[in-house]
């Protein structure tokens, strides 16, 4: 997803434009990263050798270097053809939730074990004396699943029950109690939450800066080594075994000693054929679906208790929609949109609304007539809102991004049929952020050889799609 940003200062002001030093000349990047370390020089300036060769450089693709590097003494290249957090990773609002999963589905326990990895890593962050909230942006707000109707109560009150029965602490308010918790929110005398009180949100640009720092700390002893506005082109593959041997991108040859990871996000289905081809044919039906949100800086007008999610949000049903939504959208040229409210506060006091999801390819254009439906989508719970009006010019952003929508709703994670030293972590749609330690972990641990914590058949590419054994 790429974030496209309205204002003149709300985005250049979270981003650290800092010189860096590679083997080719890099401008700016989007975080505090250190200059290139010397152990990959210019001598080296189109070959270099790695154990590990990581292509996607967002939280998904960054967060298994860094379990590789924390966890093995293997070396890690990342390589990407934008910058971090110029995708997906970038637009998002930062969930990390169990309100919206279900329990007993196929990725459960993968959101259950990345949820407690998070929660364990900012703990980690406060005993050795750092704020996990000036590091991550971790704010643990509870979640408020929201509707609005007696049917949303119906739904709420079943989903309270479930994941109570799977050990969460989860509780069903009715309108009066859900006003108490948040007194400027209106959702009528139907209306009702279900509210997952260990819910927690993170922001996406301070957390990859510091993954991206803890990654570079491996710089010096060399382990790592990033390319970033390096596309990776095509695989190598040996004369003598047909095994991948090397990723070639547009200026470096990257060889890879013991494993691929291809982790491109919503970009996997049409990079992912030209990587491997001729040799065989892998389809995975990973498709862009964008989304966009509008950020109110330093918005004084609302105060939020707790992240909010309109349950609609769950089923991803079109509970607002504009022409042709109701209609199943069967290709990159029919378009399907749907709004749900969405609203977080973040660390900044910045008001983050949303959200929407489209199937139109790759756009990259801000589409006024749903920044004005989320707008008023959003005033239809927060009625304060009704009595402003939309202006784009003062202090407000939109961030468009391409969530990686798999139609059978599940990540794609583990090794490509044919191609046992090449493995695939992607399909995690508006879950990147929330999935993405425990993701790091399986794919680490299936590198590594180790037993992993998580079950990962039912999201291995056999026998999901047509061409795949």
């Amino acid at each position: 997803m790429e974030s496209i940003s309205i204002s003149s200062s709300s985005l250049q002001s979270r981003l650290f434009l800092t010189p860096t030093r590679s083997r080719r000349s890099i401008s700016a990047v989007p975080l505090p990263i250190p200059r290139r370390c010397r152990s990959f020089s210019t001598l080296a300036l189109h070959r270099s050798d790695h154990d590990v060769v990581v292509v996607g450089a967002g939280i998904i693709g960054l967060t298994i270097a860094r379990h590789l590097l924390l966890n093995s003494h293997l070396s890690v290249a990342v390589t990407d053809a934008k910058l971090p957090c110029s995708g997906a990773t970038g637009a998002g609002q930062g969930y990390i939730w169990l309100a919206h999963k279900t329990p007993g589905t196929d990725t459960w326990h993968l959101a259950l074990r990345s949820k407690h990895l998070w929660e364990e890593l900012a703990a980690d962050l406060d005993t050795q004396g750092s704020d996990p909230g000036e590091v991550l942006g971790w704010k643990k707000t509870g979640s408020l699943l929201i509707g609005r109707s007696s049917e949303d109560q119906a739904v709420l009150q079943e989903r309270v029950k479930l994941l109570s029965d799977a050990g969460l602490r989860a509780q069903y308010l009715p309108s009066d109690l859900l006003h108490l918790e948040e007194p400027e929110l209106d959702v009528g005398s139907e209306g009702a939450a279900a509210f997952i009180l260990d819910d927690c949100q993170l922001d996406a640009y301070q957390t990859v800066s510091y993954i991206q720092k803890v990654n570079n700390t491996f710089c010096l002893k060399g382990r790592y080594a990033e390319f970033f506005n390096d596309p990776a082109v095509c695989f190598l593959r040996s004369e003598k075994t047909g095994a991948v041997e090397a990723v070639q991108t547009s200026n470096h040859t990257l060889y890879a000693r013991k494993a691929v990871v291809v982790a491109s996000g919503a970009w996997t289905g049409t990079l992912l054929p030209n990587l491997v081809k001729p040799n065989c044919v892998v389809e995975i039906p990973v498709r862009p679906r964008k989304g966009h949100l509008l950020v109110l800086e330093n918005f004084r007008n609302i105060r939020l208790n707790h992240s909010l999610m309109e349950v609609g949000y769950v089923g991803h049903q079109n509970t607002t929609t504009l022409g042709g939504a109701d209609l199943e959208a069967t290709g990159d040229d029919q378009e399907l949109t749907s709004i749900s409210m969405t609203a977080t506060l973040d660390v900044r006091g910045n008001l983050v609304l949303g959200s929407s999801r489209q199937f139109c390819g790759f756009s990259r254009e801000v589409d006024q007539s749903i920044i004005e439906c989320i707008w008023n989508r959003a005033a239809e719970f927060f009625p304060v809102l009704k009595l402003m009006s939309l202006d784009l010019s003062l202090n407000k952003q939109i961030r468009i991004g391409h969530r990686p929508y798999m139609p059978d709703g599940k990540p794609v994670i583990g090794p490509i049929p044919d191609m046992p030293n090449v493995f695939l972590a992607t399909g995690h749609e508006g879950s990147g952020l929330s999935l993405a330690l425990a993701t790091a972990e399986m794919v680490s641990d299936m590198i590594l050889g180790n037993p992993t914590k998580v079950d990962p058949m039912p999201l291995s590419i056999h026998g999901r799609f047509s061409g795949n054994l």
